[in-house]
This record gives C-alpha cells, sequence and structure tokens, in this order.
C-alpha cells in the first residue's frame, strides 16, 4: 500500500472509529483494514509497546494523520470516556465502536479458581464492552446521526466446552448484551451486532507456536485454511459500513466452519486441563504482563513458566 492511498475512498470514508484492544491481533488487523478503508481511528490499548507498533505500521501505509493512540484500561469508566472524548476532539465525531479488547482471562478447574481472578475477566470482558455501549451510544446519540457498536463476542459464548469456563460464561454475557442494546439504540439508529470469531491465529492464541495451533485448529474445522485476524477485520468492516445498515442484534460467527463441525474440544473431565497440566490461573492476553499459574492444592513441583 503506497501513501497516495490514503486519500482514496473506501466504504468507511470519513468515518471516525475506536478499535479497543487495537494494539494487536483482530484490534490491529481492523485498525489497519478501517484506515485502508477512509475511516480515522483511534486505537484503544493498555499495550502502548504494541501501540507504538500499530501507529508505526499504520504511518507506513500513509495513515499517521488519521490515527491516534489512547493508553485503555477497558474496564475503568474513565478511560473509556476519555478515548470517546479523544475520537471526537481529534476527528469531530464517532461513527463506530468496536469493542474488541479482551483477555484469556481466568483458567483452570471451576472449583480452583480464585474469585479475583473471575472478577478481573468479567471487568474487562463485560464491563468493558457494557462501558464501550454506554458511551460511545451517548456521543452517537448527542450527534443525532446513528452508528454502529460492534462487540467481539466468540464461540466460547455460544456453548459450553469451547473456552475456559470463565471466558465462555463472559462471552455469553457479551452476546446477551449485544442483543439487549440493539433494541433500546434502535430508534436513534444506532446498530449493535457481536462477532463470535472461532479460532484465529492471533499472539493471544498462539502463544509463539503458530505451527501447532495451526494444526490443531486445521484437525478442529471444516475449512481448510486457519482464521487469521484479517478474516475478522472484514466482518468488523463489514457491520461498520452501511451495507449491513439492517442489521442490528446479531452475533456473526466467524469460524471457518467449527460450530458447524460440532466439534468436541475436550471432554468435561478434562476441562481444567491446559497446556501447562492441571493447573488454574489468570492470562492477561496481549497487555503485556505475564500470566500467573498455579498449580492444583496437593500437586508437587514448581510453578511452570
Amino acid at each position: 500500500m503506497t501513501g497516495s492511498s490514503a486519500t482514496r475512498a473506501g466504504r468507511l470514508d470519513g468515518r471516525v472509529a475506536i478499535v479497543t484492544g487495537g494494539a494487536s491481533g483482530i484490534g490491529r488487523a481492523t485498525v489497519l483494514r478501517f484506515l485502508a478503508e477512509g475511516a480515522r481511528v483511534v486505537v484503544a490499548d493498555m499495550n502502548e509497546s504494541t501501540g507504538k507498533e500499530t501507529l508505526e505500521l499504520a504511518a507506513e501505509d500513509g495513515f499517521a494523520e488519521h490515527v491516534r493512540f489512547a493508553r485503555t484500561d477497558v474496564s475503568q469508566e474513565s478511560h473509556v470516556a476519555a478515548s470517546v472524548a479523544l475520537a471526537r476532539s481529534e476527528f469531530g465525531r464517532l461513527d463506530c465502536m468496536f469493542n474488541n479488547a479482551g483477555v484469556g482471562g481466568a483458567f483452570g478447574s471451576l472449583l480452583e479458581t480464585e474469585v479475583d481472578d473471575w472478577d478481573f475477566t468479567f471487568a474487562v470482558l463485560v464491563r468493558g464492552v457494557f462501558l464501550g455501549v454506554k458511551h460511545a451510544a451517548r456521543a452517537m446519540k448527542e450527534q443525532g446521526t446513528g452508528g454502529s457498536i460492534i462487540n467481539t463476542a466468540s464461540v466460547a459464548g455460544l456453548g459450553g466446552g469451547a473456552g475456559p469456563l470463565a471466558y465462555s460464561a463472559a462471552k455469553g454475557a457479551v452476546i446477551n448484551l449485544t442483543r439487549g442494546a440493539s433494541r433500546e439504540l434502535a430508534a436513534a439508529r444506532i446498530r449493535v451486532n457481536a462477532i463470535c470469531p472461532g479460532g484465529i491465529l492471533t499472539p493471544l492464541l498462539v502463544r509463539g507456536n503458530e505451527a501447532a495451533m495451526e494444526s490443531f485448529l486445521l484437525g478442529a474445522q471444516p475449512w481448510p485454511e486457519a482464521g487469521r485476524p484479517e478474516d475478522i477485520a472484514g466482518a468488523a468492516l463489514f457491520l461498520a459500513s452501511d451495507d449491513s445498515k439492517f442489521v442490528t442484534g446479531e452475533s456473526l460467527v466467524v469460524d471457518g466452519g467449527l460450530t458447524a463441525a460440532s466439534p468436541i474440544l475436550g471432554r468435561p473431565q478434562d476441562s481444567h486441563a491446559t497446556l501447562f497440566g492441571e493447573v488454574t490461573g489468570l492470562d492477561h492476553g496481549s497487555t503485556g504482563r505475564p500470566p500467573q499459574i498455579r498449580r492444583y492444592p496437593g500437586q508437587s513441583g514448581g510453578t511452570p513458566s
């Protein structure tokens, strides 16, 4: 892509978007796709290092003046409100809010999960979406021009066994929140939809072993290619654009046929097992903070690294 493409009209020409979790993975791919389609974008993310990398990539494509970074903890209302205020002060309006920030969250047996780990998971994955919907919708209603709110859910929220319990429960809540918000905001012409990704090769999922994860996904889904962040960015573009102007309250599954194949991802008795063995803890995702991992009581050996 060349610098001249920064002036090319696209499906989001003249619109302003916020992408939470926009510094890596699905968020970064969406930021770059939205910019290429004519949008101006605020990258809202906890990780300043990967945020800087995203801005540099945007600048290489000729979009330095069309993108801003806001260090954002989506579980904090003041941070989310500030990201909305930044979009409006820098670019004059807000047309799309992509509530995409996420973490792996609490993992391990339900019986060994710490309450604080559970609460952290829901603070990021559910409260963060609620706050994004709330403050984006307020801005859109004030403008009087409607808008699109997109929430990242997951196939894990559609049934049991497709992810850690806390994560799956939180994503199920996002799906229900999306439906309820779509009803309340429809009169203001604000559409609210969710995307349910399947296995996508992001840093959050790959954990430095892309080949192994790709092999696992290809064995679990019918489609002969593993999902990439750009696949979700394309779905987000559809939901952000006028192509979906009659779509609201929906959860768009983008999973290479994973749920259509009804895979059994693990036996119930193995639901607490992880790549580390039988452990519990908290996965902070791509925030830059390391995971907290604890062995189950009674197990021998040191804490896995």
